[in-house]
């Protein structure tokens, strides 16, 4: 996408000229709020009135003054830097447009073509390409991709591809070198549109040429009965706009189970839709209650978001976050905290609690621009210090926080809780950390199951014992997997792995599911054996007698 000198200049220009809000072509967008975090996506949208580009105000002076002084710069460099004659107009656009917002805060944001339409599709919980789910695997030493699972129905899985299946190429292009990410990132494309994929499977390469197509891609990737009769939602991929639709499907399925409580994760969740995560937190507060408020610069920019449900959800709750968890699901943590209706277990939330403006842009661009902040109910600031650190550090959470920055306020039941940092956990519990001792038997886990998939282990199991959690089946697992794991690391195998015995039998349980019977089933394990859950359910207790305290106390006033 090449665009003329004179596009690219107008792009300085902001809502006023180019930047418009957003259109009926994206209906969708003007009726929702987005907020979200991530590094190339940081959305928070309030409508506000466009400006009139007509109007001789002092604030449009300045505008066309910078939109010249632009154009001369610009100008500059194609006329005399040394490779001027091969200036990438859409490069420099973009990297100006970022810098200049990135000297105003860390989420005001410039979206390329692709960026927005890829942030776009998002928010549908679909997305456009071929269901598969791949990840990056070492063996030997020598990296590559491979394919995990395939989304039931989707293109991938009725083009047959596998669990195991390496990725070598995509179209002409050589995967060899490539990371998940970016083999994900080229596998996306139009729907309608074919991409030929190339992949090793026992020794010898299959090419299978595949249509895409719009794949589902929901809020909660999982809801079910944990050990002990609780209920789990994992809510972890964001607010989008069936987001409280599939919470309520999943909470009607766990009360017919008659489950004692509830855990609803939030962890790695980058926020969303604003007015799906005011309906997800309804479901568990009663009518008249603030949710959120914000606090703007106009008087568009400033509301209070009240629940409307006049009989939520009483059973105990907790709910689950880390630092990765922001934005939609800040207010979510903050509110059902302000309210004691849930206590928070894991770790301190991301912070991010500015709100931005969505406007399109020219060829399909787009724009946000921060105007107003977020507060939860008891008037603390989500969002974190950020005008002493760079962008890297603020990202990576190495931004000291001062003192004065934490406003102390109070709950419903009159505990203390802390503002200017994000959402701060009632209970602390970090997931565990993956060493590089258990990557080495994870990739060592994932080759054997894949050699088994592939017929080329010589175990001597039943198909039916491979998938059992019987002593019988774990022990001769384990012994055939210790011998295939001394094999590849050599005579330390046996002290290594002695070191590792729990991680592995969980890994191997893990890896022959998914091969077996697809992701969904597969990262039951894994939550089932999760610290923080048990954690979490260790607390729900606490959490009901804290929530009939609050019904207390509100009933008091």
């Amino acid at each position: 996408m090449k665009r003329s000198l004179r596009v690219t200049i107008a792009l300085t220009a902001a809502a006023t000229s180019v930047f418009g809000q957003v259109s009926s072509t994206t209906s969708k967008s003007d009726r929702a709020e987005l907020f979200e975090i991530n590094r190339t996506r940081s959305f928070s949208a309030s409508r506000t009135p466009s400006a009139d580009p007509a109007s001789p105000t002092a604030a449009s002076r300045e505008v066309r003054q910078i939109v010249l002084s632009v154009g001369e710069a610009l100008s500059l460099i194609r006329s005399q830097y040394v490779s001027g004659d091969r200036l990438d107009l859409d490069a420099v656009s973009k990297s100006a447009l970022d810098g200049a917002l990135n000297t105003l805060d860390p989420h005001s944001t410039y979206f390329d073509s692709r960026e927005y339409q890829e942030f776009l599709e998002e928010q549908q919980s679909e997305y456009s390409g071929i269901g598969a789910v791949v990840a990056d695997r070492t063996q030997n030493g020598s990296p590559g991709v491979y394919v995990l699972s395939t989304v039931p129905g989707s293109p991938a899985a009725v083009a047959g591809l596998v669990y195991g299946d390496r990725v070598v190429k995509i179209d002409e292009v050589d995967a060899a070198d490539k990371t998940s990410e970016e083999v994900r990132d080229a596998i996306r494309g139009s729907s309608g549109a074919k991409v030929r994929l190339t992949v090793e499977r026992a020794g010898r390469t299959i090419a299978v040429e595949i249509k895409r197509k719009v794949v589902a891609q929901p809020s909660i990737r999982d809801a079910f009965v944990l050990p002990g009769g609780f209920g789990y939602i994992g809510m972890t991929e964001g607010f989008n706009y069936t987001t409280a639709d599939e919470l309520s499907a999943a909470l009607h399925r766990l009360r017919l189970q008659k489950v004692k409580g509830l855990v609803l994760d939030l962890r790695e969740n980058p926020g969303g839709i604003l007015e799906q995560a005011v309906r997800v937190a309804e479901k568990f507060l009663p009518s008249g209650t603030v949710i959120v408020s914000q606090r703007g610069r106009s008087r568009f920019d400033n509301r209070i978001w009240r629940s409307s449900n006049r009989s939520p959800e009483t059973l105990p709750l907790v709910v689950l976050v880390n630092e990765n968890s922001a934005s939609a699901s800040e207010i979510v943590a903050g509110a059902l905290q302000d309210h004691d209706r849930a206590l928070i277990v894991g770790e301190t939330t991301f912070g991010k609690g500015l709100v931005q403006s969505l406007f399109d842009g020219p060829y399909g661009s787009g724009l946000t621009l921060t105007t107003a902040r977020y507060f939860t109910p008891s008037g603390r600031s989500i969002q974190r210090q950020y005008t002493s650190a760079g962008l890297y550090d603020y990202y990576n959470h190495r931004s000291d926080i001062r003192p004065e920055d934490k406003v102390a306020a109070h709950t419903t039941a009159n505990r203390v809780v802390f503002g200017g940092n994000g959402i701060q956990p009632d209970v602390a519990a970090k997931s565990r950390t993956l060493t590089a001792e258990h990557q080495e038997v994870s990739d060592a886990v994932f080759f054997f199951v894949r050699n088994i998939v592939l017929g080329r282990a010589t175990l001597n199991m039943s198909s039916n014992e491979l998938t059992g959690t019987g002593k019988r089946s774990q022990e001769t697992l384990l012994a055939e997997f210790s011998s295939y794991f001394s094999s590849i690391v050599g005579k330390n195998g046996p002290a290594k792995l002695s070191a590792q015995q729990a991680f592995a039998v969980e890994r191997l349980d893990y890896e022959l599911t998914l091969a077996k019977r697809g992701e969904t089933m597969a990262s039951r394990i894994l939550i089932a054996n999760d610290d923080v859950i048990l954690a979490a359910i260790a607390t729900l207790p606490k959490a009901r007698d804290l929530a009939l305290s609050s019904v207390k106390q509100r009933s008091a006033k």
